[in-house]
């Protein structure tokens, strides 16, 4: 049976492009990988911002602000589920772009660690029924005062302040292995 955290929707039927990008989380070293993540995330900023054509200033502006956010969002979701992902389940790492009318939404999916699960969710309970910009701030200072830690969790508090998105998770057993799959979606409106 899934769990769900936030605002988690599977229903895709009015959108009218999507993206799906696989990657294979054990191919290469961690260290290596970052690379990999920003130019991927930079595609598909690249990518999506076509969707906004336009020469005048305002829809240019409106171009770099979406292969912004898509960068910004996209480079997150690839560096936490690969950083995350449980390698010995064997499955990949998506990532999903899907461009609807008024918003874009990202998916990204991944194994993960059984042992991580708990705390992990411990922590989503705190995103969507605290309060986010509290959150912020105090990890925010944490950081500054203890250097940056492993999982901070300021990639998630920075989507929702700085870009308005709505965050949901969904963990799910993968059907005849002992490994759960976490769904992370991230709706951007436009």
């Amino acid at each position: 049976m899934a769990q769900v955290f936030g605002e988690f929707t599977e229903n895709f039927s009015e959108r009218s492009e999507f993206l799906v990008l696989g990657f294979s989380p054990s191919s290469l070293p961690i260290q290596l990988r970052w690379k990999t993540n920003g130019l991927s995330a930079d595609f598909l900023g690249d990518y999506v911002k076509n969707f906004f054509p336009g020469d005048t200033s305002a829809a240019l502006n409106k171009q770099t602000e979406v292969r912004h956010a898509v960068s910004f969002v996209a480079n997150e979701l690839l560096e936490n589920a690969m950083k995350y992902s449980d390698k010995s389940a064997g499955q990949p790492v998506n990532l999903e772009v899907h461009l609807f009318s008024d918003r874009l939404i990202f998916v990204s999916k991944n194994s993960v660690h059984q042992e991580a699960i708990a705390n992990f969710q411990n922590y989503l309970q705190q995103i969507t029924t605290d309060d986010v910009g509290e959150m912020y701030i105090n990890q925010v200072e944490k950081s500054v005062d203890n250097g940056e830690s492993e999982s901070s969790g300021l990639g998630y508090l920075t989507m929702i302040m700085d870009y308005d998105a709505v965050l949901g998770w969904k963990f799910e057993q993968i059907s005849n292995k002992p490994a759960t799959m976490v769904t992370t979606m991230v709706q951007l409106p436009l």
